[in-house]
């Protein structure tokens, strides 16, 4: 007699080998993009005007790199990378606005909010 057919859980087997990598990417860029919005949100607020901004600014190239090469990897390991182009787009979008100015601010929220969209639905 036959086992009873039982669903695997969402993410328990992987299409690729690689796609433990970009998850894992996925959740320490997700990590630090927390990061860079919190620390952003101290400097919008006065709380660290004297501090440097160049943190803020290393954070954003590594959440850039961390997005593009979790799209990439991604892409080759089957996932539904072009989820994340978004977040990709208005991650380098963000340079355009000017610091301090609600544009700023209001397009980081749109980052936010399309990684995570875009996480859901390229994990």
């Amino acid at each position: 007699m036959a086992a009873p057919y039982v669903p695997a859980r969402r993410g328990a087997m992987c299409k690729h080998p690689g796609m433990e990598l970009h998850r894992a990417l996925l959740t320490v860029t997700g990590g630090l993009l927390l990061v860079l919005m919190a620390l952003g949100l101290s400097l919008q607020l006065g709380y660290r005007r004297t501090a440097a901004r160049w943190p803020h600014h290393a954070l954003y190239f590594a959440v850039v790199a961390g997005t593009a090469v979790s799209a990439l990897l991604g892409w080759r390991a089957g996932a539904a990378a072009l989820a994340l182009l978004p977040a990709l787009a208005l991650l380098l979008a963000m340079p355009l606005t000017r610091p301090g100015r609600a544009g700023h601010w209001r397009l980081a929220v749109l980052v936010l909010t399309a990684y995570v969209l875009g996480t859901w639905g390229a994990w």
